[in-house]
């Protein structure tokens, strides 16, 4: 191996160093050729991007705009909660199991125990295992090696006995057990409308703190703000308003600060923008050390972090881009610094996950750790430009959602009132809109549809419990416009059809076929492209023998100035009910255009209404 001499120089000494000032200037000079005319700031600002909360993402990042973080495991903890962060083992890998058969989720769980997974989720009661099966289903279990997180909703107390009579009846010792009460009487409230039992979770915490060091009672879980629509700054927000409910109801029944803040962990969702991800996990760490700062226990600030994969952005069609969509969550998650992950089932929506579907998910954050190391680093994403900017981003404006709540009265306040409520609604109003539009594209879904998918067959899981705030998926209004193909398919043996009038060359034609075939896909609707080109005399024949009742044209712009208006025309005295065009352009005879960004999920509505599909 050859070692090159230390001589001092730089591989870019040759090159003069640039300064922001001629980057702005060689970017107004772009957009001047693009007919903007606009420089210095300006033409920054022009090619930023805003995304939910007013955040915004810029063409370029400086080190100017990045403060000191402080080190790893030190307050106000952006960089970690713990100083090695996860780097002598990896993440904690936590398993959700669903079902109501005590024996079946016996094996899952030993399974998943076996091959990677290093404690349990277990929802109990309404919409999970009776608490009387929670003995049989950690047979088998080291309960002094593997944390068990509860989740057991209005039966929380009765679960909190039972596992920890399991715990002494096999000799665990008080101090081995890990884990959570999870106790959570305001996301319960937020659940089902109904409201959760304060005082028993207030005793559960006392439990722990005078008996159960490894054990926190209460757990912030702030996926039903993430699951009713929330943005990433609504869900933190909701989050430290629900924390610091508890943190007054524990010191009032006469538990420290420090105790206060040391019985509870919080439960957040990741999605599949690593980078917003990245960036809450990094936020939320930062909000709640404020809170603790505030209350004057800075060295109580440290918050426990459940990352998992949200359930928001999880799909009913094409469930195995979910294993995409889940890994970059997962990845994030990790980056992030979340103590602990729970990847999600590919088949989530489906049923109860298969082995096979559990397996995916605990391998995920495996490969993660052991092959792509992102457990080695303590805060790798620390001092990127971009993520400490959004960073802050977030933080400040989950601050200032958490403020509001605050001001209404609290979190138990402000959720009776309905003020949380209509916050989340307003803003997955905005997001729908983008998902109606396919501005905000869902593969498999929404794009790239497959018509003849097999879906596989799971067994239905246990209904959650609901009642409160409401549960929202991406997914949500085109899985209704395939319903209704689906139930057409099954009534009539055919799906409902429209016919792709594709005029001239391939090469003026493929372009808008393609789209258009992915836009009606997306509802439901079979696209018919036989033969591959028609004209104003061969187009009636053609629609004749589709079996559609509607028709679309497709082509470019030219060869619509000269054909579009005939085949029209054609297509309507065959019998055609509406003709559709590609574009934008406006033809006699063409009742709508489809082109990207235009409203497609009443698009779509309005065609299978045309074509009396129920």
């Amino acid at each position: 191996m050859t070692v090159l001499p230390d001589d001092g120089l730089s591989l870019a000494a040759e090159f003069p160093d640039a300064t922001h000032d001629e980057w702005q200037r060689l970017v107004s000079g772009v957009l001047r050729k693009a007919g903007k005319d606009i420089s210095g700031t300006a033409a920054e600002d022009a090619l930023s991007t805003t995304f939910d909360d007013g955040l915004h993402a810029r063409p370029l990042y400086t080190a100017d705009a990045v403060p000191d973080r402080g080190l790893p495991g030190f307050a106000p903890f952006v960089r970690g909660a713990r100083a090695e962060g996860n780097t002598p083992g990896g993440w904690d890998v936590r398993q959700r199991h669903t079902g109501s058969d005590a024996e079946a989720l016996r094996d899952a769980v030993l399974a998943d125990l076996e091959n990677g997974v290093t404690s349990l989720w277990l929802p109990l009661g309404e919409g999970g295992l009776p608490v009387a099966g929670l003995d049989r289903a950690l047979e088998g279990v080291y309960l002094d090696l593997a944390p068990v997180a509860l989740d057991a909703g209005a039966e929380t107390a009765e679960a909190a006995d039972a596992w920890l009579r399991i715990a002494e009846e096999r000799g665990v010792a008080a101090d081995a057990l890990r884990g959570t009460f999870g106790a959570d009487p305001l996301g319960y409230e937020a659940r089902t409308g109904t409201a959760g039992d304060t005082a028993a979770a207030v005793a559960l915490a006392r439990r722990a703190a005078d008996g159960y060091p490894g054990v926190r009672a209460l757990t912030v879980d702030a996926l039903p703000f993430h699951e009713a629509g929330g943005s990433a700054a609504q869900e933190l927000g909701a989050s430290l308003a629900t924390g610091l409910a508890y943190v007054r109801e524990l010191t009032a029944a006469g538990l420290t600060l420090a105790e206060a803040f040391g019985q509870i962990a919080f439960r957040y969702a990741a999605v599949a923008d690593q980078f917003l991800t990245i960036a809450k996990l990094r936020a939320a760490r930062r909000v709640w050390a404020r809170v603790a700062e505030v209350c004057g226990v800075p060295e109580a600030g440290a918050q426990r972090q459940h990352a998992v994969t949200s359930p928001v952005m999880m799909t009913r069609r094409d469930p195995w881009v979910n294993m995409l969509r889940t890994t970059v969550a997962a990845l994030g998650a990790g980056v992030g610094g979340a103590d602990a992950v729970t990847v999600l089932p590919f088949d989530q929506e489906l049923g109860v996950p298969d082995a096979f579907a559990r397996r995916i998910a605990r391998n995920t954050s495996t490969i993660l750790i052991e092959e792509s190391h992102l457990a080695r680093v303590t805060d790798p994403a620390g001092g990127s430009y971009y993520v400490e900017s959004l960073t802050d981003q977030v933080a400040e404006a989950a601050w200032a959602f958490f403020q509001e709540i605050e001001r209404a009265g609290g979190q138990a306040k402000a959720l009776r009132a309905g003020l949380v409520g209509e916050r989340l609604a307003a803003t997955w109003a905005e997001r729908s809109a983008k998902l109606a539009r396919r501005k905000e594209p869902v593969t498999g879904v929404s794009e790239f549809p497959n018509l003849a998918e097999k879906l596989p067959e799971r067994t239905p899981a246990p209904v959650p419990p609901a009642g409160g705030l409401p549960r929202v998926r991406r997914d949500e209004a085109f899985e209704a416009l395939r319903a209704r193909s689906d139930t057409h398919l099954a009534a009539t043996g055919s799906r409902p059809k429209v016919f792709l009038a594709a005029l001239g060359p391939a090469a003026a034609h493929t372009a808008r076929v393609t789209f258009a075939a992915n836009l009606f896909q997306a509802g439901g609707i079979e696209p018919v492209h036989d033969p591959v080109t028609v004209t104003a005399e061969t187009v009636a024949e053609a629609f004749a023998a589709s079996g559609a009742s509607v028709a679309c044209l497709c082509s470019s712009d030219a060869l619509y100035a000269e054909e579009a208006e005939p085949v029209a025309a054609a297509l309507k005295a065959a019998g055609a009910g509406q003709v559709l065009l590609a574009g934008k352009g406006e033809f006699g005879g063409v009742d709508r255009q489809v082109y990207a960004g235009c409203a497609a999920v009443d698009l779509l509505t309005s065609l299978l209404d045309h074509m009396g599909v129920a």
